[in-house]
């Protein structure tokens, strides 16, 4: 097999490795890269043909894994997309939703370019490219050995990091070679735990996190707690920007037991994504792929999300009708304030002494959301400079990455010939390198420009 990794290499977003073999051409997720101002460009090209890929394993629905593939199907890719029955459900409200949001900014630039003379490139894909590439996805159970052809066995194993997400193995003739996807961090709750990495050749390792440790769960919770009772001591709002897939559902279901246990007041709670709501429904419908404990607190009719005091805001009326509320919990997307209702409530709210933002998700440079973590003093929200008297938090342990112990642990089991790490900032990818390579592995950091061979792996241990 020859692997090429087409984003993820250097950077986390923009997932997607071509792979080569004797029984096809196949891609392991076509992300979106988000963050910079170049994206737009590096979003439009695909340094392949489309429609020379035989088949395309999703390993989640995040969209920096599946963002791209509705421009992938418009571009001539015609194969079937293969990824878990969640997944399959959880993917089609993620492209639909950024179908939407390209359709909108594309008519805000239109009318901006028609007074200004100037033209406007469309936006990647719309909501009819996203409903023609639905009719090709394909459901795959775990543990399942999918075979192509007679050379070819794909394995989807759980990662622990959202709702349906998948490790995706790739055997060809005695040769295995793991993406790992997203892996999850095990001490969280909603998903169960990654499952140990099978033996296999070759490795391609997420390294998010791959320079630090997370606080435990126990410790992250403590903060959430502390942060709300700071901003309801201090008469204010809450405001939590949170991804609508798998974060939102996270905060729920802690929120849901801060309540109960009374270690938090009963201030009103919204959650301000239409997207989000649509999610929940999914993670209720697809109860066999959450954990023990979420799924015997659904079997006692004690959904964690949803609860006394919670107020889900589908219309843009109802959003509106939050700003102006004193004493509330607001949770609101997009996760990195780039875009998305959360935009809105920061214009209102970060201004505030009073006002506590937590952040509980990771910040990709270039974004709002980090701009305001590292401390910016003001910042632009809809062209008007706001100040940032707020005060901040970052639990990073809600994060639905594996920490640098976590990666080890999972790579350990596996014992493969080689591990290339990727989907990981330069510093946290070189870190966890430098650890393994300490520990006696064979381990490089993904190069954009390299193609991964199989038959040239160093020889096993």
């Amino acid at each position: 097999m020859k692997i090429h990794p087409i984003g993820g290499a250097g950077e986390v977003t923009g997932s997607c490795f071509l792979v080569e073999t004797s029984g096809g051409r196949f891609v392991v997720d076509c992300g979106m890269f988000q963050g910079h101002d170049e994206s737009e460009a590096r979003n439009a090209h695909f340094p392949f043909s489309p429609g020379d890929i035989d088949a395309m394993f999703l390993t989640h629905a995040h969209l920096d894994h599946c963002g791209r593939l509705p421009l992938l199907h418009a571009r001539g890719f015609r194969g079937w997309v293969y990824a878990t029955p969640s997944t399959c459900d959880l993917a089609q409200f993620i492209l639909l939703d950024s179908a939407k949001l390209q359709e909108e900014e594309f008519e805000r630039r239109l009318r901006k370019g028609r007074r200004a003379g100037a033209p406007v490139s469309r936006p990647l894909y719309d909501t009819q490219d996203v409903v023609h590439l639905l009719r090709y996805f394909r459901t795959q159970p775990y543990e399942t050995p999918l075979k192509l052809g007679s050379d070819i066995e794909v394995i989807f194993h759980q990662s622990g990091h959202i709702l349906g997400s998948a490790g995706i193995e790739i055997r060809e003739n005695g040769t295995s070679v793991l993406f790992s996807g997203d892996l999850g961090n095990p001490q969280r709750n909603v998903v169960p735990d990654p499952t140990p990495a099978p033996v296999c050749d070759l490795v391609f390792c997420e390294s998010t996190y791959g320079d630090r440790l997370h606080r435990s769960e126990q410790e992250s919770v403590n903060e959430l707690r502390d942060a709300i009772n700071w901003a309801h001591q201090a008469g204010g709002n809450v405001v939590i920007p949170s991804f609508a897939l798998e974060r939102t559902q996270d905060i729920l279901f802690q929120l849901h037991e801060l309540r109960r246990r009374g270690e938090v007041p009963q201030n009103p709670v919204y959650v301000d994504s239409p997207l989000a709501i649509n999610i929940t429904r999914v993670y209720e419908h697809h109860q066999e792929d959450l954990d023990d404990e979420t799924r015997a607190l659904l079997k006692a009719h004690d959904d964690p999300f949803s609860f006394p005091g919670l107020t889900t805001c589908s219309s843009s009326e109802q959003s509106r009708a939050v700003n102006g509320k004193d004493g509330v919990i607001i949770i609101a997307g997009s996760g990195m304030c780039n875009g998305g209702r959360v935009v809105h409530h920061l214009k209102h709210n970060l201004w505030r002494a009073d006002t506590a933002v937590i952040f509980v998700g990771y910040q990709a440079v270039g974004t709002l959301g980090r701009r305001i973590v590292d401390g910016a003093p003001t910042v632009t929200i809809e062209h008007e400079p706001i100040a940032v008297n707020a005060r901040t938090f970052t639990i990073n342990g809600f994060s639905a990455h594996a920490d640098q112990a976590a990666l080890t642990g999972w790579l350990a089991s596996s014992a493969p010939a080689h591990i290339v790490l990727n989907h990981g900032e330069t510093n946290a990818s070189a870190a966890l390198a430098e650890l393994l390579a300490a520990q006696g592995r064979s381990v490089e950091v993904a190069n954009p420009h390299t193609v991964y061979d199989t038959a040239k792996l160093p020889t096993r241990v």
